[in-house]
């Protein structure tokens, strides 16, 4: 796994290498052209671009992952080098479920992730980069997720971006007499909508580029909608605007800012900006009379919501470990399946072999009883299958990656011991009843 998160990478950076969800399967068409990269899946939310590969190499793969991005999407190694982290087995599998369970969140806990999570997953899917092993990883991050928020508080006490910002702005200004511009209608939005209603704001006012969202958005918290266009007018009347749009287009520019405070006859402005990529200009906050606050800024305005959770996040984290150990266990066994298909087919040769002899040897018997017999050679070989084939899946889930080399394999299990052995118990169960002797 590769990526870059609120935790590596400034907002200018992270807007910059940000992926539209209308983009992800086309991206991921493109990453899957690249020869060592078998499965492929992208986690990309406001505050993070996480890339998932199942690779013929390690270090090859890395590399061309790197690729990728500088061609894809016409960045410089330089440029994000040194905000990338890079995570190989076992650690990348705990990325995946500690993201689905908001533990590596700015918001420890938040709800939204996991929806995130499952939209990578079925972009995958749509993509074709999505084989047995993601598949498998990302149903297990989701479990994982779930498991977290029914066990444990770490999604308790609501808290979320729109939220937090409602709360920085209450802040800073009475609501019940503010005038409230939200400029976007998606789901932030309508987070940000819903608790500024909850405050009793005075005005709410919802702008969007789709005007009918708009009008359904306004009518459910009783506001009132507007076109996108209108907002440099709107400007000059609220005293609260939040952004949430993200389309990496400027909706509020400083220019226009500086025009409109000029109207507004010193009258303070508060921008909250919780967009990725950003709204508003940064040099927007330079201007006199207008607070702008971004992202960053929300972290401390959640932080005595978060105390509660954080209490809960060893038993998530144990949750977490439980589920990467049981995964890898699995990874790891899958490296049993040519040993086990040998051993079928060694089985299936003898069983066939001596299920001819048999039929020789009774050439009377009618099709009904063939097919009986049949059906219960298979369920002997079945049956004598079945111990060394559980015990070679579980010893070699249990040993680390790197002794599952096929001579290590092979010393796990007897093969033609067990050829042996299956042969003479096939034999020995099919043979037929020897005649009574007149002595």
């Amino acid at each position: 796994m590769l990526g870059l998160s609120h935790r590596t990478a400034p907002p200018h950076i992270r807007d910059r290498h940000s992926f539209p969800p209308e983009r992800v399967v086309e991206a991921l068409g493109a990453l899957h052209d690249y020869p060592e990269i078998r499965e492929a899946a992208i986690v990309a939310t406001c505050n993070r671009l996480e890339i998932y590969a199942e690779v013929d190499e390690l270090e090859r793969g890395v590399l061309q992952i790197k690729e990728y991005l500088t061609t894809y999407r016409s960045m410089r190694v330089e440029d994000f080098d040194k905000y990338l982290y890079t995570m190989l087995g076992a650690e990348a599998v705990e990325q995946l479920f500690r993201v689905s369970c908001g533990l590596d969140s700015m918001l420890v806990g938040e709800a939204e992730i996991l929806a995130q999570v499952k939209a990578a997953l079925r972009a995958a899917q749509h993509a074709g980069t999505a084989g047995s092993i993601l598949e498998r990883l990302f149903r297990k991050g989701l479990e994982t997720g779930k498991r977290a928020r029914t066990e444990t508080g770490i999604g308790g006490d609501a808290v979320s971006l729109g939220s937090a910002a409602v709360e920085l702005a209450a802040r800073h200004i009475e609501l019940r007499a503010a005038r409230a511009l939200v400029v976007g209608a998606g789901k932030m939005a309508s987070i940000v909508a819903r608790h500024l209603r909850a405050r009793n704001v005075a005005e709410l006012v919802i702008a969007n580029r789709t005007l009918s969202r708009a009008k359904q958005l306004a009518h459910e918290f009783a506001g009132r909608a507007a076109d996108l266009s209108d907002v440099p007018a709107l400007l000059a009347e609220a005293d609260l605007v939040i952004c949430a749009i993200g389309a990496g287009t400027t909706q509020i520019s400083s220019r226009l800012l500086a025009d409109q405070m000029q109207a507004r006859k010193n009258r303070s402005l508060l921008i909250i900006d919780v967009a990725t990529p950003r709204d508003v200009e940064p040099e927007a906050g330079q201007i006199d009379g207008v607070s702008l606050y971004e992202l960053s800024d929300l972290r401390t305005v959640v932080e005595t919501h978060l105390e509660r959770r954080r209490a809960h996040m060893p038993a998530t984290e144990a949750i977490v470990a439980e589920n990467v150990h049981a995964y890898m266990r699995w990874y790891r066994s899958r490296a049993a399946a040519p040993l086990i298909a040998d051993l079928r087919r060694r089985a299936e040769s003898v069983r066939a072999a001596e299920i001819q002899k048999l039929f020789e040897r009774l050439p009377e018997l009618h099709e009904r009883e063939r097919e009986l017999i049949e059906s219960t050679s298979l369920a002997i070989v079945n049956r004598l299958l079945h111990a060394p084939v559980t015990k070679l899946r579980e010893s070699i889930a249990d040993r680390a990656e790197e002794q599952t080399e096929a001579a290590t394999l092979q010393a796990l299990l007897d093969l033609d011991g067990l050829h042996r052995s299956l042969e003479r118990g096939l034999r020995e169960t099919l043979a037929p009843p020897r005649e009574p002797s007149d002595a």
